[in-house]
């Protein structure tokens, strides 16, 4: 299980420093690809499958399915971190997550999203802001803290 905050730099080839902590999860090869609200997903191997084998059920005639489906394969792409730790965040997924210098690596449970550090802080200042309304949905959805 993924969790916790670490904030990272990117350097001028695209590479980034996974903390230790997710690198370990992770093992020696994972997947990264598009995610939602403008940041990307990590998921381990065996993650990324069960993630695949929900896209591969869904229905070819429903446009919404053949959508998703797209998204995150279009974008899927396979990493292995080097001696140092790092990672090549390819160009595209960087751009789809208007990573610039600095960027925060966010643990979610099953998998870990990569955002740029100014989105992240903004995200987090919203969800704040609008915590109640929040817990109300969640409330109706049958969670409750």
């Amino acid at each position: 299980m993924f969790d916790g905050e670490f904030y990272h730099t990117l350097d001028a080839k695209g590479r980034l420093i996974l903390p230790a902590r997710f690198r370990e999860e992770l093992g020696g090869s994972f997947m990264i690809t598009r995610g939602l609200d403008g940041c990307l997903f990590v998921y381990t191997q065996l993650e990324w499958q069960a993630l695949d084998e929900k896209l591969q059920k869904l229905p070819l005639i429903n446009k919404g399915a053949r959508e998703l489906t797209r998204f995150f394969h279009a974008g899927v792409t396979q990493c292995e971190p080097d001696k140092q730790g790092r990672i090549l965040v390819p160009a595209g997924l960087r751009t789809y997550a208007d990573l610039k210098k600095e960027v925060c690596m966010v643990g979610v449970g099953k998998h870990i999203e990569i955002w740029d550090k100014e989105r992240w802080e903004n995200n987090m200042s919203d969800i704040s802001e609008n915590m109640d309304g929040l817990l109300d949905g969640m409330q109706d959805m049958g969670f409750v803290i």
